[in-house]
């Protein structure tokens, strides 16, 4: 079994993208448990959804406390919610962020580092950093787990309006070619 969970703001999608990227998932063949998780329910406060994704039938509807991978949407986030907490030794983590590797504070546990300046494209292609969709394509580079094509089609499910939905197709295009995917080598102390 392989666990995610999606930190984001209120207003961001992260719930969506959970949504979206378990439509992706189901439609590669594998078994799916996407759960939201709502605190103040307002704009700005953040949110997280989960998601259990496994070669076989699950029933844990639990949320999610040792997760292999963090998706994180909201660059800020780190700075005010712990969003490593319980994460897995050799974890991974697919940051929104303009910021380098250097930049960041790492915990150890972490082996795979995915960062996307999705800021940036979604003000490019939207006029607004609404990065949900552009960090789904940074997932599906970082993880190779699900295909860009079923993100696409699970897009195009989806209730996007038809100019939306081209805009969304072109921000998950483009966070997967502009992700920069960084193997984290530990050296133990001597």
């Amino acid at each position: 079994m392989y666990e995610v969970r999606l930190h984001g703001r209120g207003g961001q999608g992260a719930v969506l993208a959970a949504s979206i990227l378990a439509k992706a998932l189901v439609a590669e063949g594998k078994h799916v448990i996407a759960i939201p998780q709502f605190g103040f329910e307002r704009r700005g406060a953040p949110v997280a959804a989960y998601l259990r994704v496994h070669d076989q039938p699950m029933r844990a509807m639990t949320n999610i406390y040792h997760p292999n991978c963090v998706l994180c949407i909201d660059s800020s986030l780190p700075k005010v919610v712990d969003i490593f907490s319980g994460m897995t030794e050799g974890g991974m983590l697919v940051q929104s962020t303009k910021r380098s590797l250097g930049e960041l504070k790492i915990p150890a546990s972490v082996a795979t580092v995915a960062l996307c300046d999705a800021v940036a494209i979604t003000l490019e292609i939207f006029g607004r950093p609404i990065t949900n969709t552009t960090m789904l394509g940074a997932f599906a580079r970082a993880t190779g787990m699900v295909s860009l094509d079923a993100l696409s089609q699970a897009l195009n499910e989806s209730n996007f309006r038809d100019a939306g939905l081209k805009q969304n197709q072109l921000a998950l295009q483009r966070g997967y070619e502009l992700t920069q995917v960084h193997t984290i080598e530990r050296r133990e102390a001597a």
